[in-house]
Parts: C-alpha cells; sequence; structure tokens
C-alpha cells in the first residue's frame, strides 16, 4: 500500500511513489485541493488541481481529517510546499474513513486534558509530540540492550508469576494459579540472582513489574518496565561504575535525538561522569538547606528535587544507605553494619535507578528477613540457593518511563506508558 514514507518521498522529485497516511488537514478550494498527509515520519503535501488529476482522484480527495488513504502520484518541487515537496496524484486509495466525531484533536489544535488523551490514547498517539515521547523510549531500551550486551551481559527471561513477594512486603498483586497461591512479580531480583549463582554471571532484563501500592502520584505507576542487570563477582563498587556508564551511554544516545527533543522543546545535557555521595553527605546537605532529617529517614520526592536544586547535578548516585532503610537482601558493610552497600540513581531530581550488592551468605539473609518481620521459610528456595556456593554479586534497575519522564521533560509518568496502569485505569 506505500512505497515509501513521506521523510523519504520527499527526496524522489520527479520520481513515482505511493505513500499512505492519515489526512491531516485538507483546503479544498473548489477546483484546487490541497492534503497534509501525515505517517510516522512526518507530513507531505498532496495537491490536486481540476485539470491536470483525473476527476476520480479529484472526487477522492474531497474528505474528511483522519481519514486513511493511499496515494499514487509523482513527486514535484514546491518551494511554498511544507518541506518544498508534493506529491501530484495519479490514483487514491481510501482506506479507512471517520465515522464519527472525534473525542480528541491529534493536529493538537484542540487541547484536551490528560484523562480524555488516555481514554482515547490509540488516538492521542497520532500527535507528534506523543509520537515522539515513544520515539525516546524506544531509543533508551534500545541503547540499554545494545551497551549491556557489548560488555558481555546476557538477557533472560524470568518468570512473571512468584509464590512469595519478591522485594517482601505485601504489595503484590495476586492471581489465581489453580490450587496455590501466587502473585504477579514486583521485581525479577530473586530470579536475576539465582542466574548469576547458576553460572551465567552477567545477565541483563528487560521486564514488566506490578506494585499493588495504592498511591496517585505523577511519578508512580502500578506496572513498569525495568531494565535489570545483576553481575557475580562484583561488588557495589563495580555496579555503580557500570550504572554510571550505562546511564551516560543512554542520555548520549538520545542527546542524539534533534527532532524528537525539538518537538518536546527539551534538550539533554550529558554530564563527563555521574558524581557519588554517601547518604550522610546528602542529608547534611539537606539539612544545612533548612530540612530536618533524622539520620535512616528516606528521602521524599520533594527532597530529591531539592537535591538536584542544591548540587545541580543533571545525574547523582547516592550510596552507603542506613541498612535499615533498604530490602532485606543488601549487603551490610563489614565494618559498619547500619550502613549498607545500597545506592540510587538520580536524574534530574528524581530517583530513576536502585541497586545494591547483595547478602550471598544465607546466616546473613535469615537473619536481615527477621529483622524485618519475614518469615524465613517463605524464601527458603531463594536461601536455599547461596547453600550451594555463591559468589558475591551486585545489580541495579532503571525504571524505563521514570528515566523516560525526564528526559523528554514530561511532567507526570502517564505521558510515558502507552496504555498506563495506575489505582483507578484498567482501560483501554
Amino acid at each position: 500500500m506505500r512505497t515509501d514514507y513521506a521523510e523519504n518521498a520527499m527526496k524522489k522529485a520527479g520520481q513515482e511513489v505511493v505513500v499512505a497516511g492519515w489526512v491531516h488537514e485538507i483546503r479544498d478550494l473548489g477546483k484546487l485541493i490541497f492534503i497534509q498527509l501525515r505517517d510516522k515520519t512526518g507530513k507531505i503535501q498532496v495537491t490536486a488541481k481540476k485539470g491536470n488529476v483525473p476527476e476520480e482522484v479529484l472526487g477522492k480527495m474531497k474528505r474528511n481529517k483522519e481519514d486513511v488513504i493511499s496515494v499514487r502520484g509523482t513527486v514535484t518541487e514546491n518551494k511554498v510546499a511544507p518541506g518544498g515537496f508534493e506529491v501530484v496524484p495519479s490514483e487514491i486509495e481510501v482506506l479507512g474513513v471517520v465515522e464519527k466525531k472525534l473525542p480528541i484533536d491529534p493536529t493538537g489544535v484542540v487541547d484536551s486534558d490528560m484523562d480524555t488523551r488516555l481514554n482515547f490514547r490509540y488516538l492521542d498517539l497520532r500527535r507528534p509530540e506523543v509520537g515522539a515521547i515513544f520515539k525516546i523510549k524506544s531509543a533508551i531500551i534500545q541503547e540499554f540492550r545494545r551497551k549491556t550486551v557489548d560488555m558481555g551481559f546476557q538477557e533472560i527471561h524470568p518468570t512473571h508469576i512468584v509464590a512469595a513477594a519478591t522485594e517482601g512486603g505485601t504489595e503484590v498483586f495476586p492471581v489465581e494459579y489453580f490450587e496455590q497461591k501466587a502473585f504477579l512479580a514486583q521485581s525479577p531480583q530473586l530470579y536475576k540472582q539465582l542466574a548469576v549463582v547458576g553460572g551465567i554471571d552477567k545477565v541483563m532484563i528487560t521486564s514488566p513489574v506490578w506494585r499493588a501500592e495504592k498511591h496517585h502520584t505523577t511519578t508512580h505507576l502500578n506496572e513498569v518496565i525495568q531494565m535489570d542487570v545483576e553481575m557475580g563477582f562484583a561488588d557495589d563498587t563495580d555496579a555503580m561504575g557500570l550504572l554510571s556508564e550505562v546511564s551516560l551511554s543512554v542520555l548520549r544516545n538520545v542527546a542524539e535525538m534533534k527532532e524528537e527533543l525539538a518537538l518536546l522543546k527539551t534538550e539533554i545535557e550529558v554530564p563527563s561522569e555521574v558524581k557519588r555521595y554517601t547518604y550522610t553527605e546528602i542529608l547534611d546537605k539537606l539539612n544545612s538547606e533548612g530540612e530536618s532529617l533524622e539520620w535512616g529517614e528516606d528521602l521524599s520526592k520533594e527532597q530529591e528535587k531539592k537535591i538536584y536544586e542544591v548540587l545541580g547535578e543533571e545525574l547523582v548516585i547516592i550510596n552507603d544507605w542506613p541498612t535499615e532503610s533498604r530490602a532485606f537482601y543488601s549487603m551490610p558493610r563489614e565494618d559498619k553494619p547500619e550502613v549498607c552497600k545500597a545506592y540510587d540513581l538520580l536524574y534530574r531530581g528524581l530517583e530513576i535507578s536502585s541497586g545494591a550488592q547483595r547478602i550471598h551468605v544465607p546466616e546473613l539473609l535469615e537473619e536481615q528477613l527477621k529483622k524485618r518481620g519475614l518469615d524465613p521459610l517463605n524464601f527458603q528456595f531463594y536461601i536455599d540457593a547461596f547453600r550451594v556456593g555463591a559468589p558475591p554479586h551486585s545489580g541495579w534497575s532503571i525504571g524505563l518511563e521514570r528515566i523516560t519522564m525526564k528526559a523528554t521533560g514530561m511532567q507526570n509518568i502517564r505521558e510515558c506508558m502507552m496504555f498506563p496502569r495506575d489505582r483507578t485505569r484498567v482501560h483501554p
């Protein structure tokens, strides 16, 4: 139904092409009709003048906005046409017609509130700005894969159905699984560790995860995509180095997407390095700026924003967190067990990644589980895996929607999930 997308067709002056897409705009002057035809690469003008095209073609040019058509014609240079070229049609095939009033305007001329846009996301996706968000999101996950594979990581695909909460707590979605109790995985954490124990050594994952948290914020969803790594024979310093290298590579790749960033009216600044601060150093900096944080408290989203304002750093790693504030599998420091080898990565004032060196000593795992009020028997398969010879290992995950949100300049994470799931939304 097409030989060329709009972007490529404009490079073929004097040649016959077949382009296809949606009627973005139409001007009907009677004997002269202009259509702006839109596809995923952009728009191209189709111009039909009475006497220059068959009458049948002129008739089919009389369309509604967002009708879907395929146009065969010759590409002609026209300096006043958008892009400097237009298609003079010889044939038009109508592929789909608009049969009802559009609930939102895909051209973006008329604004719609976010709920309406998400209710009709299949129309909202036609807006170039929305398309730019998901092109950037695709580029982020592709660069994550490319970079980690180049560094020797193997992609694995762990189960999404688990018998226990993978990170402790009760914020999981139960599923009917025959006669057994099961849940949707809130993280691939335990299974990527088991893969390292199994000898794969360096693994990476791109995976959906689910968290049954009853929040309603601009930075949380109940279903998101994580980009995970786990590496054997590695400590927290090794993993933080990897996290810095991968995140910088991803942002350098996005920074090259000038057209998409321009559509979103934003820019990417890629630092030369990712600076690290301990939790205690960050606490002191925040308290010197008027906060009143006690050692051991987690950071609020407002305080993460303030760190960005105070430090002025695009990317910051915060490490050496209080052990009691982190997941049960975070390795405490030998010389100071109240501090663990955990770390977060903040991008433009938002936590986008979290990780740690893991506990690979079974007795220490049982001790940490009990301290958090969890029954080690519910994690027996996990603990037993470390009784058969487990190397020290470390890893992290990056939230795909969060890094996309900050890279694209969006203010609400729902903009960065094609069909977002939150506390109230399960459609479309």
